[in-house]
């Protein structure tokens, strides 16, 4: 494999430092693009000494050049308490930020892969979700500036490869979990987590029949760079554990490995929170020969002995 030179914006978040960990790690060189806004200088410390790494510290909704071979645009809010906080700047980090990105794939012909969501489905009225599913999204709801942004980006994504010839890969990412999550995200994974080990309330949004499908970072880290091969069609593409939890299975699954004597309590349902979410991840076996490996309970050790250290903790 030859080395490359990749760009990754949001290269100091959760799934961008485990993402430039991994090139690095194929002999490649990675010049990490992050604003802090929800990126942590603590994810890529380690990374900082390598020969082979250089970090800028830079907003996407500005514009910025460098040359490279490869693009990975990565840079958002991905929480709904991250992305709700400010919606205009979420919206204009996908806006601006994928034209910023194109720009640059166009000019250096440069591949570039858009980090999409399984947010563009909405509430699905179809499962699992497929690629083809065109969503049922409220587009003035509290989640739409990150919804209708992502979908925008794709959108952009396809303009620039039909009239600019850029090589673009879309990947829509599914719940995805993992160590550098931040504590206070407000994704399941994370919320329940930290509240087991802290012994507060476990929190449950609606009855918690609700269902969502769980994908370790390290199957997504390899399913992203899969997306980056050759051969590879530029349409979006689901990324994401197929098996399908209930949030109260969640809720006492965490429950049993930390050894937590928290009580779930219920509430309401947020306005537009997603009812079911499972992908269809036919084309990425298909295309990319890439299917999880790694159980929901094997993948919360490692999760859990994380936010142990990230609170102080000592409770397994």
């Amino acid at each position: 494999m030859k080395s490359e030179r990749y760009l990754v914006t949001g290269g100091a978040g959760f799934i961008g430092s485990h993402l430039c960990e991994k090139l690095l790690g194929e002999g490649h060189q990675v010049i990490c693009l992050d604003n802090f806004y929800t990126g942590r200088k603590k994810n890529i410390a380690d990374l900082c000494d390598h020969s082979q790494f250089e970090y800028v510290r830079h907003d996407v909704t500005q514009p910025f050049l460098f040359e490279v071979d490869k693009i990975y645009n990565l840079a958002c809010p991905a929480s709904p308490v991250q992305y709700q906080h400010d919606p205009i700047k979420t919206i204009q980090t996908n806006v601006l930020g994928s034209l910023h990105v194109l720009g640059l794939a166009k000019r250096t012909k440069a591949r570039v892969l858009q980090a999409s969501t399984s947010e563009v489905y909405g509430d699905p009225l179809i499962h699992p979700q497929h690629e083809s599913y065109w969503g049922n999204v409220n587009c003035t709801g509290p989640r739409a500036c990150y919804d209708e942004g992502k979908r925008v980006a794709e959108t952009l994504f396809t303009a620039y490869a039909k009239q600019n010839h850029v090589d673009i890969r879309i990947a829509r990412i599914f719940n995805t979990y993992g160590p550098r999550m931040l504590i206070d995200d407000g994704r399941v994974v994370s919320n329940f987590v930290v509240q087991a080990l802290r012994g507060d309330p476990i929190t449950i949004y609606g009855d918690g029949q609700q269902t969502r499908s769980f994908c370790y970072i390290s199957d997504l880290v390899d399913g992203l760079i899969c997306l980056m091969q050759d051969n590879v069609p530029q349409q979006p593409i689901n990324l994401g554990n197929p098996v399908e939890f209930k949030i109260e299975d969640l809720a006492k699954t965490v429950m049993g490995l930390t050894g937590s004597r928290s009580k779930i309590v219920y509430k309401n349902l947020p306005i537009d929170d997603p009812k079911k979410r499972q992908p269809d991840i036919k084309l990425a076996q298909k295309y990319l020969g890439w299917l999880p490996a790694v159980k929901l309970e094997a993948g919360l050790i490692p999760t859990i002995e994380y936010f142990q250290s990230e609170l102080g903790l000592r409770f397994l």
